[in-house]
């Protein structure tokens, strides 16, 4: 899958998964895109399928690509958005925003001063280091994700596997921060709406999110 094509098929759908979940067709794909008609298998040896790798190497092209953005928001999976309808998702968490704990306000913090930034910078920057806070640490990563309150953008080289480069959207997106401001509620909405069709799995997903805490 080439470049402009993923970004015309994420412009088009306004949000996909990066692989398909169990190679189910909801929630959409960029690879249910690119192959629909081929299963999806996790090979990554010498006798793997290459498009596996191929895609995975595409979505780090697109996350710095600044032309749509890249968050794990769906169940804390891959996921690309338009921005268009990340535009109008902004609004509404800016609107409405659930309420972040301590390590999640300490992260964004950091981030809003300078992004982005790799893993370890993160949890050095938030004395959130060693096994014993790698659960607390991906807690405040999830509360900032889930609001798209941070994005990916490219990846740094620490050691034997890549980290993911995270940084602040009112920083690495700040023009579509000021659009989410400047939104009508209704226009959010109906860009939500028309991007989560009833009973789809990220319209699902997005309600539970949005949901009022219970008390």
């Amino acid at each position: 899958m080439k470049k402009k094509d993923a970004i015309a098929a994420i412009n088009r759908q306004g949000i996909l998964l990066v692989y398909p979940i169990k190679n189910a067709k909801d929630p959409t794909s960029l690879w249910s895109v690119a192959y629909p008609r081929s299963e999806m298998r996790w090979d990554w040896d010498a006798g793997g399928d290459n498009r596996v790798a191929s895609l995975w190497h595409l979505r780090e092209e697109l996350s710095r690509s600044g032309e749509v953005i890249y968050a794990k928001w769906y169940q804390g999976r891959a996921t690309f958005f338009s921005k268009k309808l990340f535009t109008a998702l902004r609004a509404q968490f800016q609107r409405h925003p659930l309420p972040l704990n301590r390590e999640a306000r300490e992260l964004l913090a950091l981030m809003q001063e300078s992004s982005p930034q790799s893993t370890r910078q993160l949890k050095r920057g938030t004395q959130l280091i060693g096994r014993a806070l790698e659960s607390t640490y991906e807690r405040g990563m999830k509360q900032l994700w889930q609001q798209l309150l941070i994005a990916g953008y490219g990846e740094v080289d620490e050691g034997s596997f890549p980290s993911l480069a995270v940084g602040a959207s009112s920083l690495l997106f700040e023009e579509l921060e000021q659009r989410a401001k400047d939104l009508s509620d209704e226009e959010a909405a109906a860009t939500i709406a028309a991007h989560f069709p009833a009973g789809t799995k990220f319209q699902k997903f997005y309600l539970k999110v949005t949901a009022p805490p219970k008390l």
